[in-house]
């Protein structure tokens, strides 16, 4: 699959608008799962994980009209990055009862205004996202096509089982099996494109 390109600025700016319902809840769909997959890799356990994530998106919320499209300053994922990782440090230093003035507002500035990560975290950070992108794709179009063919994809190209076996499993032929990976994936590449490209009207 193509790789997943930055959020588009156009979404961005849109959530600007918090009467903007569209461009929020396409922003939710593809964030707020990975977000929430981040902290856990943090071994933060469930209900705090929900409740860090809460806090990620109402920071967002609340310091979104002073994001600028700003190469010199890193890219959206990596300010969404930054202010998850950092709400999941004071967690992390609330937890371990260590005492440390928190100072909401200045803290909350500080997220917004420290560079993108660098290294493995961003590297993580851009891997999940590729991986929640594919999702939302792949929920949007799975009704498109006939449950076989989809199996067929599914099996063998995300969960990697071998052709023969799933052929054999659906009662299909190796060739379908092809032709439907070929169809499912050329069908994905558009909905991604289209979440690259769309404006969210």
């Amino acid at each position: 699959m193509a790789p997943v390109p930055d959020t588009r600025p156009s979404l961005v700016l849109r959530l600007r608008d918090t009467r903007d319902q569209q461009a929020w809840t396409t922003f939710l769909e593809i964030y707020q799962p990975l977000i929430y997959r981040l902290i856990r890799t943090r071994h933060v356990q469930d209900a705090d994980a929900r409740e860090i994530t809460q806090e990620v998106l109402l920071a967002v919320a609340g310091s979104i009209d002073r994001w600028e499209v700003d190469p010199g300053r890193g890219t959206f994922r990596g300010w969404l990055s930054t202010i998850t990782r950092n709400l999941v440090v004071n967690f992390l230093i609330r937890q371990s009862r260590h005492p440390r003035g928190r100072g909401d507002a200045d803290f909350q500035q500080v997220m917004v205004d420290l560079p993108a990560p660098e290294g493995d975290e961003s590297a993580l950070f851009d891997l999940e996202q590729r991986r929640q992108v594919f999702r939302w794709a792949a929920d949007r179009i799975r009704n498109e096509f006939r449950e076989s063919h989809w199996l067929a994809f599914w099996r063998t190209a995300v969960e990697g089982h071998p052709v023969a076996d799933v052929a054999r499993e659906l009662q299909i032929s190796t060739g379908l099996i092809y032709v439907s990976r070929n169809r499912v994936m050329k069908r994905l590449r558009e909905k991604v494109e289209e979440f690259e490209k769309k404006d969210v009207r």
